[in-house]
């Protein structure tokens, strides 16, 4: 990682927020890398906004510490020129046009009108559509100008908190193929989402919550790697060979199993030195929906979660 892609890392280190004697967020550590898409992720009432919150200096940590490239959101030399932020989708006087709306944040942070216009088309807004009141818009409308927003100084860094409410699905894909071509220019993106198929679709890392703390991090890819799809006569004794083996093990069918924790050829081996024949033996991927809800499950722990 360059000295420059490293202004753009976003870093939280024990972070804990509380309301009263609510924790909402709770000893939460990771890092927002450059160049990759961040999913952030986590039921409702996990903690997600708060968090964005406490990065972006709009809600005091009671305890631990954020940076943005090595400081403070607060601190940094030009805030709205490094972070481009949609946290609220209704943040915007209802009488105003959409147009005027950009107009006055292109006045604050000393953009031309010329960006104003330039944003608007990069969101999809339509000059009929941008000189409509924003009280007539939809909520899809909405979305689509605090984007033009946050995307109004060309930021390195984006946090969006949901940007996919209310998009119908082309405007889904034209925010995935946005953020992935500011990601591969070297930005941070950190997006939550509920919309776990197309955060699969979208995001290259994830960051999953619960209750204000970590579950995992990792990559798409690792996360949903999955398991192995096994067919044969004798389920029952595959079954409990390979438990006893450190693998997990789900019945999914009366002569079908998926396992995990155990690699292709050490169920193959297993089977063959037990005289256990096999009628399938196959990768089984899994989704990150699947992999959200095992996490999330309060009766799953994040290791047999991840082994599942």
């Amino acid at each position: 990682m360059t000295s420059h892609q490293r202004d753009h890392q976003l870093v939280l280190e024990n972070v804990t927020k509380r309301y009263g004697d609510h924790c909402v967020v709770d000893d939460l550590t990771f890092t927002v890398e450059p160049g990759r898409i961040t999913g952030f992720l986590g039921p409702n009432g996990s903690g997600k906004s708060t968090t964005m919150k406490v990065l972006l200096d709009l809600a005091a940590a009671d305890d631990g510490t954020t940076a943005i490239g090595g400081c403070r959101y607060r601190d940094l030399p030009d805030p709205a020129g490094t972070v481009g932020v949609v946290l609220e989708p209704n943040a915007f006087h209802p009488g105003r046009s959409g147009r005027n709306h950009l107009r006055i944040l292109a006045q604050a942070t000393d953009q031309s009108l010329d960006r104003v216009d330039e944003t608007l088309a990069v969101v999809g807004l339509d000059p009929r559509a941008a000189a409509r009141r924003v009280g007539t818009y939809s909520l899809g409308m909405k979305q689509r100008l605090s984007l033009a927003g946050a995307l109004l100084t060309d930021p390195p860094v984006l946090i969006l908190d949901e940007p996919a409410n209310g998009l119908d699905p082309q405007g889904i894909r034209e925010l995935r193929d946005l953020l992935r071509s500011r990601a591969a220019r070297g930005h941070t993106v950190l997006v939550s989402s509920h919309l776990l198929t197309e955060a699969e679709h979208l995001v290259d890392d994830v960051v999953v919550i619960d209750q204000g703390r970590l579950v995992t991090t990792g990559t798409v890819a690792d996360l949903t790697r999955g398991s192995a799809r096994v067919r044969t006569p004798d389920p029952a004794r595959l079954a409990e060979f390979v438990s006893a083996a450190g693998a997990r093990v789900e019945t999914v069918g009366p002569d079908t199993l998926l396992v995990s924790g155990f690699g292709l050829d050490q169920i193959g081996d297993t089977a063959n030195a037990a005289g256990i024949a096999l009628h399938e033996l196959s990768p089984h991927a899994g989704s990150l929906e699947d992999v959200f809800f095992a996490l999330t499950t309060p009766t799953t722990t994040p290791q047999e979660a991840l082994a599942s």
